[in-house]
Order: structure tokens, then C-alpha cells, then sequence
């Protein structure tokens, strides 16, 4: 059974399966980008959620007709219940609560009866009912989980960061599930302080994690890449920035051992872009996005028609992209309208599901749904 994750170029010519990349395309004028879209057709529609009140923070879809939302209700001005939703094909229904104090933000979903949420702990669904799995301890501080995977055999991943302070003194942390309780990884020394927010697996020996290292007084914020070969988590490089330009990644995506995307954000003259990056199976290269102000991506995926997309934004920004393969960039498709905080491919269809709150009003939860 598949797993879905809530929660991705120097060979000029060469044309890999699964995307149609070809290398960077030829240098274009950010400038121009915007300009030069191309709409994508099809639609976001709006679907009715049993919450009045609060946030949907992460989605996963099996197929067309089995989805899961989790996020949390509103019950006071101080209390609030971390929930799940699930689509029955028709309409999203409440389908449980998860233990108090969890507040889930992210989703990983194996089969109606194997899925995994993290957030302030580590929920675990049977299909009956959700365990705590409490976290080892980390030697940097208290754990904080940002997304969680799960490979082909059933092993649970989780990435985030380890704080034992302020969240800016935190460092990258990897904790594996091994059937019977989560265990800390060691990590290369070198990726310093940071965070790591997604996570990707192609297989058992090959599993991707993507973040940032922060800045410090000498060097800007980067863009971070762990890989797992079977035994040990190494560093990769990243595509390195212009001098004074901010770069993180927020979500990451493999089609293949040879065919990872990775997207998130720059700085530009002090505002937020999109970015994204693409491996190979030799080095990651930068690729051409558009130019959208605040239009920071969170995360990425292909839906079962084989389009790629990734979908973000800031604030009142929210932003999706399509990978054009002809042309060899991502443009812009039509707008979620909504502040997105989860995105998800459907297999087996060209749909897309967003979650968040809506634009408009005190914390209304939304669910928008793509029909290609």
C-alpha cells in the first residue's frame, strides 16, 4: 500500500521519467515570470468540515474516496480538541479525537488502520484508536516534530528540530519508529544549528530530509538535505544563494531514487519568494519558479495524472504551482484560496487536496479540493 505524506540537474538534455526535467532552463527575468504564466485548467471548490472553529493543520489521501484531515476545534478562548477527519468519497466527517495537548501538524497515512500524526507528541491510529508513543529523549532538548513518513516495510520517520531553549538555539532531529518505541539518529556534525521540516522515502535504504540551517553572523540561512542510505544520515549539498539571499526548504518529494524535488523559500531584497530544486541521483540544481511575492511553498507532490505541483504561501497569500515539462519551470496555477497549512495529492486521480483557515473571519477551518 502506498504512503502518503502530509504533511521531492546537470545532465542538459537528458530527459528523466516522472517529470520531463532537462536540465535548468534557459536564465529568464524574474521579473517577466508573472506575467507569463500559464493558468492551469480546473478548479479549487470549497468543501464543508464539522468544525465551526479552529485549524486544519495536515492532510493525506489514500485515493478519491478515503482522506484524513487533522487539526484542532475550538471549544473556549482557552481550550481547544485535537481532532481527525475523515473522506467517505462524499463529505468530511469527524472521525475521532486525539489525546489532549497533541496538536497535530503533521500526517502520514499507510492504510486506514496504520497512520501516524506528530505535533506536541507522537499519535499512532489502529484503525480504532489513537496511542501516545512518547519520543526517546534527544541529548539538544525537547523534541519537535515538523513531519512524518512512513517507508514501503511499515517503519515510521520523523524529522524536526530539538530545542533545549529558544526555538533559535534548536538543532535538526531525526527519531525512527522501530515497532516498539522511537529512537534517536545521529546526525552528521556539521549541519548545525536549524530545523528540519519534511521528509520523503523511496525506499527502507533511501529517505530524504529537507529544512534550513540558520544564519549566524557570518553566513546566511541555507537550505538543508539529509539523506539515509540503509545506515547512516549524511549531509548533501544544496543549491548555495547569492550573498545576502535566505534560503529553507518546506517540503520535499521522490518520485524515484534519481528524480527528488525540493521546495520552499527565498529572500529577495528582504522578500519572501518561491524556490524550489531538483537531484538528479548526482547533485541538486536550482529550477525556474515564478516571481510571487510571499508565495513561500510548503510543500510538494505528483498527483496520479503525473503532474507535479507544490502549493505554500504567506499570510494572505496562498499559492499553487505546476510543473510544466515542455517548458521546463513551474508556473502558476489557479489560487487555493486559502492560507494554507497542508497540501495532498490523491492517487489514482489529477485531484488535489488543501487544508487550513479561511482568508476571511477568526479561525475558520477549510478544506479546498482541486478537480483537474
Amino acid at each position: 500500500m502506498a504512503t502518503l505524506a502530509a504533511g521531492a540537474i546537470a545532465t542538459a538534455g537528458l530527459v528523466l521519467a516522472g517529470t520531463g526535467w532537462a536540465g535548468p532552463a534557459p536564465a529568464a527575468a524574474e521579473s517577466n515570470l508573472s506575467s507569463d504564466t500559464a493558468r492551469v485548467a480546473g478548479r479549487w471548490q470549497q468543501t464543508p468540515v464539522p468544525v465551526a472553529k479552529g485549524d486544519l493543520t495536515a492532510v493525506a489521501a489514500l485515493d478519491g474516496r478515503q482522506a484524513w484531515a487533522v487539526g484542532y476545534r475550538l471549544k473556549s478562548d482557552s481550550e481547544v480538541e485535537a481532532l481527525a477527519l475523515r473522506w467517505n468519497g462524499t463529505s468530511w466527517a469527524q472521525e475521532s479525537t486525539l489525546p489532549n495537548g497533541s496538536f497535530p501538524g503533521a500526517l502520514a497515512v499507510r492504510s486506514a488502520g496504520d497512520i501516524w500524526a506528530v505535533g506536541a507528541t507522537a499519535e499512532h491510529w489502529d484503525g480504532t484508536a489513537w496511542t501516545v508513543r512518547t519520543f526517546e529523549r534527544d541529548p539538544a532538548g525537547r523534541v519537535l516534530p515538523d513531519a512524518v513518513a512512513i517507508t514501503p516495510d511499515g517503519k515510521a520517520w520523523t524529522v524536526g528540530r530539538a530545542v533545549p531553549q529558544s526555538v533559535k538555539s534548536g538543532v535538526p532531529a531525526i527519531q525512527a519508529w522501530d515497532g516498539t518505541a522511537w529512537r534517536h539518529q545521529a546526525l552528521p556534525a556539521d549541519v548545525g544549528k536549524g530545523e528540519l521540516t519534511s521528509l520523503t522515502t523511496v525506499a527502507p535504504n533511501d529517505i530524504w530530509a529537507a529544512g534550513t540551517t540558520f544564519a549566524t553572523v557570518s553566513t546566511d540561512q541555507s537550505g538543508l538535505l539529509l539523506h539515509w542510505d540503509g545506515t547512516s544520515w549524511q549531509r548533501m549539498s544544496a543549491p548555495a544563494g547569492k550573498s545576502g539571499e535566505h534560503r529553507w526548504f518546506g517540503g520535499i518529494t521522490a518520485l524515484s531514487a534519481d528524480d527528488v524535488w525540493a521546495v520552499g523559500g527565498r529572500t529577495s531584497n528582504g522578500v519572501e519568494h518561491p524556490y524550489a530544486a531538483h537531484w538528479d541521483g548526482k547533485k541538486w540544481t536550482d529550477a525556474t519558479v515564478p516571481d510571487i511575492p510571499d508565495g513561500r511553498l510548503r510543500a510538494v507532490g505528483k498527483a496520479g495524472d503525473g503532474t507535479l505541483w507544490a502549493a505554500g504561501g504567506k499570510g494572505a497569500v496562498s499559492v499553487a504551482l505546476r510543473w510544466d515539462p515542455t517548458r521546463q519551470r513551474w508556473e502558476q496555477a489557479a489560487d487555493p484560496a486559502v492560507v494554507v497549512r497542508g497540501f495532498s495529492t490523491i492517487p489514482g486521480t489529477a485531484g488535489l487536496w488543501t487544508v487550513g483557515i479561511a482568508k476571511n473571519g477568526d479561525l475558520i477551518p477549510a478544506v479546498r479540493r482541486f478537480t483537474g
